[in-house]
């Protein structure tokens, strides 16, 4: 099938009233053409949701039966269908009063054959349709819902995958600055190591042989700028119980260049201004 299926060809699929053979060619085609199936399922809702605002009501089996009837006697092709019994005629109501003669069947207005069927039309076309329209519902919101998870999927791996190409750029940028971190005025055993490039505001921190912290308490890393500004919080960090932390990627302003970079021990959360005594520092 060539280019994209009708709107029309689409509402006929739906209603499952194409001819076979087109109906092959339309779901081959849609087995192939996201297009189409993004149109098929707009369609199914639209004509489920007409098929549950139609009012369904079973026509009387007397009524029924006579509309059999007459669709068999309108088919040249086929044998007559056998006279239906006689049915006694109820008395018709008389014209006016007096001598009158009363009034006749000819005398009422002939009901033709499309007005005869054209009232069970609406029914018979949406009990087709409320049939199938729990299928046609599901089917377009798995068809959504599948769409959705994988546009999630996307946005999640392109956001890791930005992160990722940032730290190795940072790890293997020739102008980063290399700090190692020792403890202030004491025995050089806690230390960090930062990698810092100003242009990007890439920050990535190690810590090794920290200490461990009171309840409630936190490291906090600083960048103090060259410029001689106030010490910028880039991070707080727990260490595990070997004394390892690190501090990845925090929200840096690009272009600060830095002087040091320091440790205090915060409250839990952090501070925006450092708590003395700086008990780690580096430059």
């Amino acid at each position: 099938m060539a280019g994209h299926i009708e709107r029309d060809d689409l509402v006929l699929f739906a209603m499952q009233l194409l001819p076979p053979e087109d109906a092959r060619a339309a779901a081959a085609h849609l087995e192939n053409c996201p297009d189409c199936r993004r149109e098929l399922a707009e369609v199914q809702g639209d004509v489920a949701i007409y098929a549950h605002t139609v009012d369904l009501q079973s026509p009387p089996a007397e009524a029924r039966e006579r509309l059999l009837q007459q669709v068999a006697l309108e088919k040249k092709t086929l044998p007559p269908a056998p006279a239906p019994q006689a049915e006694v005629e109820p008395e018709l109501p008389i014209r006016g009063s007096g001598n009158r003669s009363p009034l006749t069947a000819d005398d009422l207005p002939k009901r033709s054959f499309v007005g005869k069927v054209f009232p069970w039309v609406g029914w018979a076309l949406a009990a087709g349709l409320a049939v199938t329209s729990g299928n046609l519902y599901l089917q377009r919101e798995t068809l959504r819902g599948s769409s959705d998870e994988q546009n999630t999927q996307i946005a999640q791996l392109s956001t890791e995958a930005v992160t990722a190409q940032q730290v190795m750029d940072a790890m293997t940028d020739r102008n980063a600055m290399r700090v190692t971190l020792t403890m202030a005025k004491a025995a050089p055993v806690p230390q960090g190591r930062a990698i810092y490039v100003a242009e990007k505001g890439t920050l990535l921190f190690q810590a090794n042989n920290m200490a461990p912290l009171q309840p409630a308490k936190v490291y906090e890393l600083w960048l103090i700028p060259a410029s001689g500004s106030d010490p910028m919080p880039a991070g707080i960090f727990h260490p595990d119980e070997r004394g390892n932390a690190s501090v990845i990627m925090p929200p840096i302003p690009k272009g600060v260049e830095a002087k040091a970079f320091g440790v205090t021990i915060e409250n839990e959360g952090g501070s925006q201004t450092p708590t003395m005594p700086i008990i780690m520092v580096g430059a």
